[in-house]
C-alpha cells in the first residue's frame, strides 16, 4: 500500500510542476484535464502526508522514551506515543478507503425514473412523495432537478414521472436508490381506516451522453402526437408530443411535457440513451460470471430494497438492516444518514473483499 501511495504521491508533485509550465497554462485541454487529475488526487495524497507527519512523530517520542527521563516526562512520552499510534491506525483505514477503486460513473448527473406499481392510485401518490422526497434532498445538495416526463394523476400522485439531477457527484450518492419502495400507510381513499401496502419502483441511471453512446439514426422511429393530460383528454392540439422508439432493442420513450416538439425529442433522447447505456452495463456485469456483486450497490429493480411505515413513522432499509424513526424528516429530503450508512456498507464489503486477496498475495 505505501509503494502505492509513494507513487500517486509523485504523480501529484509531477502535475503541480505540469500546471504552473507556461506551456501547460496556454493550453486549455491540457491544463483543464491536469488539473482535474490533481484534483482528483488531492485529498489522498493530503491524507498520506499526514500519515506519513504521524510516523515521524511516532519515531520521534520513541526515541525520547529510550532516554533517561524522569517518570512524569515518560508518563507524557507514552501518552503522546499511544495517542499517535491511535490517529495512525485511523489514517491508514482512511487510506485503505481512499484507495478503493472507484466508480468511473460516481460523478455523472443521473435519470431517475419514478414508476407506480401494486397499490393503484395510492401507489401513484407514493410514487409522488418519492419524486417530492428526492427534489427536496437535491436541493440541499445544491443540485438542479429538470422533470424530463411525467403522468400525472387526478389525485396528485404520478403512474410515471422522469427527471434529470445536475450537479457534484449525484451518482455517487442516488445510486442506492434503484430497486422496489414499499409504504405502508391508510390511505386517502380508504374509509374504514385500514393499512395498506403499497409499492413504487424506482430506476437511477448514469446520465450517457454521445461520446459514451453512438446511436445509428437508422434504428430509430420517431413519432409525432398530441399530448394528453390525466385522463386521457388532449391538452394541446398541436402535435408536439413525441415517441422514440429503438427497433433493436424495442425501447419505446415518450415525452410530452414541452410545448416544443424539438424539446421534447430531446428529452426522449436523453432518457433513451441513459437506458441503452444501463441496458449495456447490466449485459456487460452479466458476462462477469466470476465478479461478485455488492448487495447493497446492485441495483436491481426487482429487489424490494425498503419500506416507509408511516403509523409508526419508521423507515427500513433492508439491504442493511438500518431502521430509523424520523420518517417525517427523511420524506422532506432529509437522506444523508441513510445515504451515508449505505455508503460505509458498500466500502465496508469491499475492504472485506480485498483482504482474502492479499492474503494470497502475501502467500
Amino acid at each position: 500500500m505505501l509503494e502505492k501511495l509513494e507513487a500517486l504521491e509523485s504523480r501529484y508533485v509531477e502535475l503541480e510542476q505540469q500546471l504552473s509550465d507556461p506551456a501547460v497554462l496556454a493550453d486549455i485541454d491540457r491544463y483543464s484535464k491536469y488539473a482535474k487529475k490533481h484534483a482528483d488526487l488531492s485529498e489522498i495524497v493530503a491524507t498520506f502526508r499526514e500519515y506519513k507527519d504521524v510516523c515521524r512523530e511516532m519515531d520521534d517520542t520513541a526515541s525520547l522514551l529510550e532516554e533517561d527521563l524522569e517518570q512524569e516526562l515518560q508518563q507524557l512520552a507514552q501518552a503522546d506515543l499511544s495517542e499517535l499510534q491511535d490517529k495512525k491506525e485511523r489514517l491508514e483505514e482512511r487510506l485503505k478507503v481512499l484507495l478503493l477503486p472507484k466508480d468511473p460513473r460516481d460523478k455523472k448527473n443521473v435519470i431517475v425514473e419514478i414508476r407506480a406499481g401494486t397499490g393503484g392510485e395510492e401507489a401513484a401518490l407514493f410514487a409522488g412523495d418519492l419524486f417530492r422526497m428526492y427534489s427536496h434532498y437535491a436541493e440541499q445538495q445544491g443540485w438542479k432537478v429538470e422533470i424530463l416526463s411525467s403522468h400525472p394523476t387526478d389525485m396528485g400522485g404520478f403512474k410515471e414521472i422522469i427527471f434529470q439531477v445536475n450537479g457534484d457527484h449525484v451518482f455517487s450518492k442516488l445510486k442506492y436508490e434503484s430497486g422496489v419502495h414499499r409504504v405502508q400507510r391508510i390511505p386517502v381513499t380508504e374509509s374504514g381506516g385500514r393499512i395498506h401496502t403499497s409499492a413504487a419502483t424506482v430506476a437511477v441511471l448514469p446520465e450517457a451522453e454521445e461520446v459514451d453512446l453512438q446511436i445509428n439514426p437508422q434504428d430509430l422511429r420517431i413519432d409525432i402526437f398530441c399530448s394528453s393530460g390525466p385522463g386521457g383528454q388532449s391538452v394541446n392540439t398541436t402535435q408536439s408530443a413525441v415517441r422514440i422508439t429503438h427497433i433493436p432493442t424495442g425501447i419505446v420513450v415518450s415525452c410530452q411535457d414541452e410545448k416544443s416538439q424539438h424539446k421534447n425529442k430531446d428529452k426522449a433522447m436523453r432518457v433513451l440513451r441513459a437506458r441503452l447505456l444501463d441496458r449495456a452495463e447490466r449485459e456487460q456485469q452479466g458476462e462477469r460470471s466470476d465478479m461478485r456483486r455488492s448487495l447493497v450497490g446492485s441495483g436491481d429493480r426487482s429487489e424490494r430494497i425498503r419500506t416507509y411505515n408511516f403509523p409508526q413513522g419508521r423507515l427500513t432499509d433492508h439491504r442493511i438492516g438500518l431502521t430509523l424513526y424520523r420518517l417525517p424528516n427523511i420524506l422532506e429530503g432529509d437522506l444523508n444518514e441513510v445515504i451515508t450508512s449505505l455508503v460505509t456498507a458498500q466500502r465496508t464489503e469491499q475492504l472485506q473483499e480485498q483482504l482474502p486477496e492479499e492474503e494470497h498475495k502475501a502467500e
